[in-house]
C-alpha cells in the first residue's frame, strides 16, 4: 500500500492534521473568558494544525497541503451533517443518560457557524501555503522558523476575523466592538501558542529526516 517511507509520513501527518481540525470544530461551541473578551476553546488544537501544515508544506509542497485542506473541509462538513442527523433522533430517557437538550447544547451548531468555520479554514490554509512557499523560495531550506511563523502570523489573522465575522458579527450576535476585540484576542492567543511551539517544527523535521533518510 505504501510505496515509500515518505508515503507513510504523509499519512501520519494527514491523520494528525485532520483529527485536530475536526476536534477543534467539535469543541468550538464552548466559549471562555480571556480578559475582557470571549474566545472559543476550539483554538487549542489549532497550533498542532499549524505544525503539521508546515511539515507537509516542506515535504510535500503546495499541492499536498491544498488537497489535504479540501479533504479536511469536506470531512468537517460531513461531521456536521452526521451531528445534525443525530440531533434529529430522540434520545432514550433514563437516569444518568445524555438527554436531547444536553446533546444538542454541546453539538448543536448554527448554519452560519458551520459556514464561517469552513470558509475561515480554507481561506487561512490557502494563504498559509502561499506565504510559506513565498518565503521558502527566497530563503531555501534555511530559517525554518521564519516561513513557519510568518505564514501563521498572516493566515491566522484572516482566520480569526472570518469565522467570527460570518458566524456572529454578520448575524447580529456580536457588536462591532465585541467582534473586533474577540477576534484580536483569539488571534494573539493562537499566535503566542504557535510561537511557543516553534521548537516542535524543528523536532518534527529531525524525526522525519531520521525516518526517511536515516540521518
Amino acid at each position: 500500500m505504501f510505496q515509500s517511507k515518505k508515503d507513510t509520513v504523509y499519512v501520519v501527518l494527514a491523520g494528525i492534521f485532520i483529527t485536530n481540525a475536526v476536534v477543534a470544530e467539535l469543541i468550538g461551541g464552548k466559549l471562555i473568558q480571556v480578559g475582557s473578551a470571549v474566545m472559543s476553546i476550539g483554538i487549542l488544537p489549532w497550533p498542532i494544525v499549524f505544525i503539521t501544515t508546515d511539515l507537509i508544506n516542506d515535504y510535500f509542497g503546495e499541492k499536498g497541503v491544498r488537497k489535504l485542506s479540501l479533504i479536511t473541509a469536506s470531512l468537517i462538513a460531513y461531521t456536521f451533517v452526521i451531528l445534525y442527523l443525530a440531533m434529529q433522533i430522540p434520545a432514550v430517557d433514563g437516569k444518568n443518560l445524555v438527554t436531547d437538550a444536553q446533546f444538542n447544547g454541546v453539538f448543536g451548531q448554527s448554519m452560519w457557524i458551520i459556514v464561517g468555520s469552513i470558509t475561515a479554514f480554507l481561506v487561512s490554509q490557502l494563504i498559509d501555503v502561499t506565504i510559506f512557499h513565498f518565503v521558502k523560495n527566497r530563503t531555501g531550506n534555511k530559517m525554518i522558523w521564519l516561513r513557519s511563523t510568518g505564514s501563521t502570523v498572516i493566515s491566522q489573522l484572516f482566520d480569526s476575523f472570518i469565522v467570527l465575522g460570518i458566524a456572529f458579527w454578520m448575524t447580529g450576535k456580536m457588536t462591532t466592538e465585541v467582534f473586533i476585540t474577540s477576534a484580536f484576542t483569539g488571534y494573539f492567543v493562537k499566535l503566542i501558542i504557535a510561537i511557543l511551539m516553534t521548537p516542535l517544527i524543528y523536532l518534527g523535521h529531525s524525526l522525519i529526516e531520521k525516518y526517511i533518510h536515516g540521518k
